[in-house]
C-alpha cells in the first residue's frame, strides 16, 4: 500500500482477471504403465505371492526411504555402524517403487514417437542401423586360434584344422539363425539398434534350455522395460503381465515372480554422464530442431486446411443475375472446383443497351506460386538432427551432383567415427554368447564398403604379391573358404619380381616415353632399341 505522504503520486487501481489455463494432458506420461498404483497392478499375472504380500505392506505407507529388499533393508557394517548416504531409491506407491526400478531420465514413449514422426530422425536412425548391423555378419578365426595355427609344425594337422574350422563356420551360423524361429539374427539386431538410437536403450533377450545352454535370442521393446535399482535385473510390464529378467550370465534369485529360471537380458545403451541406469539417444542434443520442425510442418498443414483467402473475386456491373444463376455461380466457385480445377464456367449475360454497358470480371487474388513457410528453417532443423546423429546427408540420398566429390570423404568419416566403433562394441558383447559354444571363431559384422570390387581386387592383389598378406587372408576378406596351400606367401618368379620392383620404383614411365619417341628414332628400323634405352628393372 502506498501512503499519501510517501512522495509518490497515487494511481488508480485496475482490476484484471484471466481464465484458468487448461493443463495439457501429456499422452506419453499416461502411456507409462509403471506409473500405475498398487491398486491397479495387484491383479496382474506373474508376481509371486511373497512379493504381493510385501508390496501390499509397502503400499500402506506413503513412502520409505531405505527400502532395498527384505534381507538388507539398510546397508550396515560392524558394531552398529551403518551407511548414512542418501538413498536415491525412494519408494512410492506405484510400480516404480514396488518393483524397485528406476524412472528413465526421459519419457521412453515420447522418444520412440520421434522415430515415427520426424523424417530426419527416422532417416538418420535407419542409416546408422543398416550400416552397423544391417550389412550382415560373418565368423572369423580368433586371434588365439590364428597364433596356434601359425606356430604349428605339422602342416597336415593344420590343414585338417582348417577344414574343421570351415565346417564350424557353417554349423555356428545355422545354430545362431535357429535360435529364433520367427526372425533372422540380422533382423533382431536391427530392431535392437533401432531402439538404441531412438530411445538410447536396447534389450536382447537370452533364453536357456533346462541344461543351461542358450536356446533363444530375441528382441524386447524398450518402452516396456525398466532397470532394477540394484542392477540385479530388469522388469517388463505389458497389459496385465509382469516378467522379471536377470542380467546375462547371472544366477541371482528371482525377487518378483515365481519363475525359477528367468530369461537373461543384454542391455545396450548410449552412454550419458547424467545417468548410470539408462542411455540417452543422440537426437536429444537436437531436440529443439525436432520440436521446431514438427511445429513448422503443422503450421503448413493448418495453413492449407484452414486457408480463407479466395482465388478469384467476381464482379458484375450493369446486369443482374437471376437467383438461380447466382446460386450456381456461388456453388461452382465454392466447392465445384475442388479436385476439378479444369472445369469450364459458362455464364450467359444480357447484351449492352444504350445507357447500360455490361461488364463481367474475374480478378485473381493469388496468382503466384504458393510456397511452404519456413523452408529454410526446416532445412536447418534437418541439418541439426543429422549433425547430432553424425550422419552425412549423402547417406540419406539427399546430396546433389555438386556434392558428390565430398560424399566419399563424408562416408569414410561416418564409417570410422560412427559405424565401425558401434560394430566393435556390439561384437564384444555378442561374442560372449559365441564363446559359450566355441572360442575358435568370433562374430564380426560386415563393414561399410567404400571401394568398388575392381579397386578391392587390385588392393588384395598388391598385398598378396608384395607378401603383405597370404592368399588365405585375402580369401577371408572375400568370404571364400581357405585353401590348403593358402598359408604360404606367394613367391614371384624373376620376371614378376622385376615388374613389381619397377612398379614400386615408378620407372615404368620410361616405357611410355620410349614408345612416344620411337617415331623419331633412327634405330627403330632395325626393330631394336639403342643400347641403354630398353626396359629397366632397377
Amino acid at each position: 500500500m502506498i501512503n499519501e505522504n510517501d512522495g509518490y503520486e497515487r494511481f488508480p487501481i485496475i482490476n484484471t482477471s484471466w481464465d484458468n489455463a487448461v493443463e495439457e494432458i501429456n499422452k506419453f506420461a499416461d502411456s507409462d504403465i509403471f506409473t500405475k498404483t498398487w491398486e491397479d497392478i495387484k491383479t496382474f499375472n506373474g508376481m509371486s505371492q511373497n512379493f504381493k504380500r510385501r508390496a501390499a505392506r509397502i503400499a500402506k505407507m506413503e513412502y520409505t526411504d531405505a527400502y532395498i529388499d527384505d534381507a538388507n533393508a539398510v546397508q550396515s557394517g560392524t558394531n552398529d555402524a551403518k551407511s548414512k548416504a542418501l538413498n536415491p531409491g525412494v519408494v512410492y506407491r506405484n510400480a516404480y517403487g514396488l518393483f524397485d526400478v528406476i524412472t528413465p531420465p526421459y519419457n521412453l514413449y515420447e522418444l520412440a514417437n520421434y522415430y515415427d514422426t520426424s523424417f530426419a530422425n527416422h532417416a538418420a536412425i535407419d542409416a546408422k542401423v543398416e550400416n552397423t548391423v544391417g550389412l550382415g555378419y560373418d565368423f572369423v578365426v580368433s586371434d588365439k586360434t590364428t597364433i596356434k595355427l601359425e606356430m604349428a609344425d605339422n602342416q597336415d594337422a593344420v590343414n585338417r584344422a582348417r577344414n574343421r574350422i570351415e565346417r564350424l563356420k557353417i554349423q555356428l551360423r545355422d545354430w545362431i539363425e535357429n535360435l529364433n524361429q520367427d526372425e533372422s539374427f540380422t533382423s533382431i539386431m536391427e530392431k535392437v539398434f533401432t531402439d538404441v538410437h531412438s530411445t538410447g536403450n536396447g534389450y536382447i533377450e537370452i533364453g536357456r534350455t533346462t541344461t543351461g545352454d542358450i536356446g533363444y535370442i530375441g528382441h524386447i521393446p524398450t518402452t516396456t522395460m525398466r532397470v532394477r535399482r540394484m542392477h540385479d535385473g530388469f522388469v517388463q510390464m505389458i497389459a496385465n503381465k509382469v516378467v522379471y529378467f536377470r542380467n546375462f550370465g547371472a544366477k541371482n534369485v528371482n525377487p518378483i515372480t515365481d519363475d525359477p529360471r528367468p530369461n537373461e537380458i543384454i542391455h545396450i545403451k548410449e552412454y550419458s554422464p547424467l545417468n548410470t541406469f539408462y542411455g540417452v539417444p543422440d537426437v536429444l542434443a537436437a531436440m529443439p530442431a525436432v520440436l521446431g520442425d514438427a511445429l513448422a510442418a503443422q503450421y503448413n498443414i493448418d495453413f492449407f486446411q484452414n486457408k480463407a483467402t479466395p482465388r478469384y473475386i467476381v464482379t458484375l456491373k450493369g446486369a443482374q443475375l437471376t437467383a438461380e444463376s447466382e446460386d450456381k455461380l456461388f456453388r461452382f466457385l465454392q466447392s465445384g472446383l475442388k479436385g476439378q480445377n479444369h472445369r469450364t464456367l459458362y455464364i450467359p449475360l444480357p447484351g449492352d443497351s444504350e445507357g447500360n454497358k455490361v461488364e463481367f470480371k474475374m480478378e485473381p487474388v493469388e496468382n503466384g506460386v504458393q510456397e511452404a513457410s519456413f523452408s529454410a528453417y526446416r532445412k536447418q532443423n534437418r541439418d541439426d538432427i543429422l549433425v547430432a546423429h553424425q550422419v552425412p546427408l549423402s547417406k540419406l540420398g539427399g546430396s546433389d551432383a555438386s556434392q558428390l566429390a565430398a560424399a566419399l570423404s563424408q562416408d569414410r568419416t561416418f564409417k570410422e567415427q560412427v559405424a565401425r566403433p558401434a560394430q566393435r562394441n556390439l561384437e564384444k558383447i555378442l561374442n560372449k554368447i559365441i564363446r559359450e559354444k566355441t572360442d575358435v571363431l568370433e562374430l564380426k559384422f560386415n563393414e561399410l564398403t567404400l571401394t568398388d570390387e575392381l579397386a578391392q581386387s587390385q588392393i588384395l592383389t598388391n598385398y598378396v604379391k608384395n607378401q603383405i598378406m597370404v592368399p588365405n587372408e585375402a580369401r577371408e576378406v572375400l568370404n571364400l573358404p581357405e585353401r590348403e596351400d593358402g598359408d604360404t606367401p606367394v613367391i614371384p618368379n624373376p620376371r614378376q619380381a622385376a615388374d613389381a620392383k619397377a612398379n614400386n620404383n615408378k620407372t615404368r614411365t620410361r616405357d611410355a616415353q620410349r614408345q612416344q619417341n620411337q617415331a623419331d628414332n633412327t634405330a627403330t628400323t632395325s626393330g631394336r632399341n639403342p643400347k641403354g634405352e630398353g626396359r629397366s628393372s632397377q
